[in-house]
């Protein structure tokens, strides 16, 4: 369904009882598609927890302030 946005302005209850039933509604201004109002998705997208994640990370050698000592003093004369 295309809707201007003054009668969207007037209708939006009714425009969002439609989306949710899980008809899309694009909204126009002057003839060009400006918005979409479409029914939030029952699946939910969260990122996976990055604490896994960061716990399977192994940091071998030294650490990132000393490799920086390190190579400030060997660069100093």
């Amino acid at each position: 369904m295309e809707i201007n946005v003054k009668e969207a302005k007037s209708k939006m209850g009714s425009l969002l009882d439609r989306s949710q039933k899980g008809e899309e509604v694009v909204i126009m201004r002057r003839g060009r598609r400006i918005a979409r109002l479409v029914p939030v998705s029952s699946t939910d997208k969260r990122l996976p927890d990055l604490k896994d994640f960061r716990d399977s990370i192994t940091v071998k050698g030294d650490t990132l302030s000393n490799t920086v000592i390190q190579g400030r003093n060997e660069e100093r004369y």
